[in-house]
């Protein structure tokens, strides 16, 4: 399961991203954009989350997980469209030269803290 070591990552991140002086903060939000082929599993990843981030300052903090959907454009014919299935060709022209323009993310968009 990857969604333990990409949760520790984020914790470390989050955690590092506090400033100096006020480490007692309470986090109650992480903000996420994940693609649909970056192979997360949100469930997974909010569970481990919460495991990982016990007895930090993110502790009890919400994993807020936004899905971004596979996009891709045909080199051919330039057209764009959402990608739903495993089928990789345009949905125009049937040609198989594409590329992705999104889907593969995985940032933290924000952290949200509690006020003081």
């Amino acid at each position: 399961m990857h969604e333990m070591g990409i949760a520790m990552q984020i914790v470390e991140i989050a955690a590092a991203s506090i400033p100096k002086g006020m480490e007692k903060i309470k986090v109650e939000k992480v903000n996420l954009k994940v693609g649909k082929l970056s192979a997360v599993v949100p469930e997974s990843l909010r569970f481990c989350f919460d495991i990982v981030a016990k007895e930090t300052p993110l502790s009890g903090a919400q994993l807020m997980i936004e899905e971004v959907p596979v996009v891709a454009t045909c080199n051919e014919c330039s057209a764009e469209w959402t990608i739903t299935g495993p089928v990789f060709t345009c949905v125009k022209c049937g040609s198989g030269s594409i590329r992705i323009i999104s889907g593969r993310e995985l940032d933290i968009v924000s952290i949200e803290i509690a006020d003081p």
